[in-house]
C-alpha cells in the first residue's frame, strides 16, 4: 500500500502576502481617506483656531456730528473689525439686527455717559460677546460705561446657538449617508434613468420624514429651538434632498470617489464654513466666502432665521439649497441617461 503524503504548500514571499493583505484598491481607498483626515484638520483648524472679527456690520445711532465721528472712529479701528454704518435710530437699528443687514448697533447718548449696545444671541453667542467686548473697551477708553441690550436673545436651552448648526449638520449627515447606502448596498445597480428616478423620489421621502423628524426633536421634544415647525420641517426636507441629490449626482459622474468629494465639500469645506461654531464674520476670508455658497452655511442661515429673526433674509439661502437640489436631480438623470447611451464593447 503506497503511503501518499500532501506536497507542501510553496512559499510564499512577503510582499506578495502585503499585496493578498491590503490590495491596490484597498490602498488607494486608504490613501484617499488619509487625504480627507489631511483635510479635515487643516480646513476645521484653520477656520476655528483664530476667530477674529472682520467688517462685522454694525450701526451707530447718534445725532449728526457724533454719529460721523462715531462711525470714523469705528472704521479706522485696527484690523477692520468693524463696518459701520449710522442708522436713523433705535427703532430702526433694531429692525436692521432682526433684518440680519446688521449685527449690532450702538446707540449714543449724547446728554450722559452710559450707550447702549444691541446685539442678537440667537445670531451666535459668540459674535454678541466679540462686539461687547470691544465696545466695552472703547467705551472705557473715553471713560464712558456701555449696556447691553440682547435683542434676539437665544433659547436659554440652546447653549450658544449651536443648535440651529447640528440640526443643519444632522440634516446633511442624513442626506448623504441615505444616498450613499442607495448605491453601495449589496444588490445595487448601475443608475439607470428609471432606478435614478426612484431613488431621488426615495430621497424626497427621506427627507419629508428627516426634515420633520429633526423638526419636532429640536422643538417640542428638547424644547432646544423656538420658531415655526411647519418651517423648520420645510427646510430641514429641503436640506436633506439637496444633499441626498448633490450625493447621487456626484456617485453617477465618479462612482465611489463621489462619496468622498461629497465628504469634501459638505463635511470638510462646508461644516467649518457654515457660521456655526463661529459665525461668519468671525471666520477668515476663504471659509467666509464659501459657507453661504454650501448646504450647511445655507441650513444654518435659514434655521437661524426662522428660530431667532421671524424668517427675514432667508430668500438667498433658500436659493441656494434649493439650487443644490435642482443640479442633484438634473445631473443624476443626464448622467444615467448618457451611461445608459454608451455603446457596449464588442
Amino acid at each position: 500500500m503506497t503511503q501518499t503524503t500532501g506536497a507542501n504548500p510553496p512559499h510564499r514571499s512577503f510582499m506578495a502576502e502585503v499585496k493578498d493583505a491590503v490590495t491596490p484598491r484597498a490602498t488607494l481607498l486608504v490613501t484617499g481617506v488619509v487625504a480627507l483626515a489631511l483635510l479635515f484638520i487643516a480646513s476645521y483648524v484653520g477656520a476655528l483656531h483664530d476667530p477674529k472679527p472682520k467688517d462685522v456690520p454694525f450701526g451707530v445711532v447718534a445725532p449728526e456730528v457724533a454719529a460721523r465721528q462715531t462711525v470714523d472712529r469705528l472704521a479706522n479701528l485696527p484690523g477692520d473689525p468693524l463696518a459701520p454704518r449710522t442708522a436713523a435710530d433705535a427703532a430702526t437699528a433694531r429692525k436692521q439686527i432682526l433684518n440680519r443687514d446688521i449685527d449690532g448697533a450702538l446707540l449714543v447718548d449724547p446728554t450722559g455717559t452710559t450707550d447702549t449696545l444691541l446685539v442678537a444671541t440667537g445670531g451666535g453667542r459668540v459674535l454678541a460677546t466679540t462686539l461687547e467686548t470691544l465696545l466695552t473697551t472703547l467705551e472705557k477708553s473715553e471713560a464712558r460705561t456701555l449696556r447691553t441690550i440682547d435683542v434676539a436673545p437665544a433659547d436659554p436651552h440652546d447653549a450658544n446657538g449651536l443648535t440651529s448648526f447640528y440640526v443643519t449638520v444632522g440634516w446633511c449627515v442624513g442626506g448623504y449617508l441615505c444616498a450613499s447606502i442607495m448605491t453601495i448596498s449589496s444588490g445595487a445597480g448601475r443608475p439607470t434613468p428609471r432606478r435614478s428616478v426612484i431613488r431621488l423620489l426615495a430621497m424626497a421621502l427621506v427627507a419629508l420624514i428627516g426634515g420633520l423628524g429633526g423638526a419636532l426633536i429640536v422643538g417640542p421634544i428638547l424644547g432646544a429651538l423656538p420658531g415655526s415647525i411647519a418651517a423648520l420641517w420645510g427646510v430641514g426636507a429641503l436640506i436633506i434632498f439637496a444633499v441626498g441629490a448633490a450625493t447621487l449626482a456626484f456617485q453617477a459622474l465618479f462612482g465611489l470617489a463621489g462619496i468622498g468629494l461629497v465628504i469634501l465639500i459638505i463635511v470638510i469645506l462646508g461644516n467649518p464654513s457654515a457660521g456655526g461654531a463661529l459665525p461668519p464674520p468671525l471666520l477668515p476670508p476663504f471659509w467666509r466666502d464659501i459657507g453661504p455658497a454650501l448646504p450647511p452655511g445655507a441650513g444654518t442661515w435659514t434655521t437661524r432665521s426662522i428660530a431667532y429673526f421671524k424668517g427675514n433674509d432667508t430668500t438667498g439661502s433658500l436659493l441656494v439649497l434649493s439650487a443644490w437640489a435642482a443640479a442633484g436631480i438634473a445631473i443624476t438623470l443626464l448622467a444615467a441617461r448618457l451611461r445608459g447611451r454608451t455603446p457596449k464593447a464588442p
